[in-house]
């Protein structure tokens, strides 16, 4: 927490995602007051839950920072939300009656971009419960995969565990090699064979994401299975990063839970090419509000 200004324009930064949403409040000269997190964000799963995560994590900011939570109509928003790379979506939230003094929206995506490079210009690679890849160039989005589990969203935690289970009901049936990942998973689960199915039979994707450490955990003793899970996942994030480089976003950064885990498995001159990213997607959030507010103002 920060010492409170004594004058200058107060800025929120958002980052709202499927499972949760972060809410940074800045000075006028960047520095961080308070720290808010709300629930899931993502209007595309409900828009009233999304709006009520928003004020949440704000309220909670404004709190940690020993503001009044009135202060809210004060405040400049930047916000990036899941969802709302689709236009229906974009304009239900972009057309929201908020309390802000104002409100910039844009892709969670973007912000991720902005904060990774703290330029206009970059891309990312995002590894974590989803994937996808995203550049910003002269202007122009480019987004490669970010389908959603499970209709893709390849080499995210969600693909890893539904893979895992995969395989271990293959092995259960002696149609495919045995595994480690057997053991890990059905003690993780107390269930084995079929009934797997039935423990998994509602998950979530987040729910499948938290099997994506076993896989880790197998692939690091070298079991023939999640070796070649973490290898065509990884082998699928070097083909994206291949693509984003053709748009010639000058610096790239990989993000996201698996991160970590994920570089020492792309292709040799992809990792050697990444740059660790400068900021939080809260920042860029700001990044963005502050340039589209300095706009506004400029006419």
């Amino acid at each position: 927490m920060g010492k409170i200004p004594a004058s200058g324009q107060l800025f929120i930064g958002i980052d709202g995602g499927g499972t949760k949403c972060r809410a940074r409040l800045f000075s006028a000269d960047d520095k961080i007051l308070g720290t808010g997190v709300g629930g899931p964000a993502n209007p595309l799963h409900g828009q009233s839950q999304a709006k009520a995560s928003i004020l949440d994590a704000v309220e909670m900011a404004l709190a940690d920072a020993g503001l009044a939570g009135s202060e809210v109509g004060n405040l400049i928003a930047g916000m990036g939300l899941a969802g709302v790379n689709l236009p229906s979506l974009f304009d239900v939230m972009d057309k929201w009656h908020h309390p802000f003094k104002k409100m910039y929206l844009t892709t969670d995506l973007h912000i991720a971009c902005l904060g990774a490079h703290n330029s206009d210009e970059g891309a990312v690679m995002i590894a974590g419960t989803g994937s996808c890849g995203y550049s910003f160039v002269n202007g122009k989005a480019t987004i490669l995969g970010g389908h959603g589990f499970p209709f893709g969203d390849k080499c995210s935690g969600a693909w890893m565990g539904l893979e895992a289970v995969k395989a271990v009901l293959l092995a259960s049936d002696n149609l495919g090699p045995a595994t480690r990942l057997d053991d890990l998973i059905s003690d993780h689960l107390q269930a084995k064979g079929v009934m797997i199915v039935d423990k998994m039979g509602a998950a979530k994707s987040s729910d499948y994401a938290q099997l994506a450490r076993f896989v880790l955990e197998a692939a690091d003793l070298d079991d023939e299975v999640a070796v070649r899970i973490m290898q065509e996942g990884a082998d699928y994030m070097s083909a994206i990063a291949g693509k984003l480089w053709e748009t010639a976003p000058g610096r790239m950064s990989l993000i996201g839970g698996l991160s970590g885990p994920l570089t020492p498995w792309l292709k040799p001159d992809v990792a050697a090419s990444l740059s660790n990213p400068i900021s939080q997607p809260e920042f860029g959030a700001i990044y963005f509000a502050r340039q589209q507010y300095a706009l506004a103002n400029a006419h």
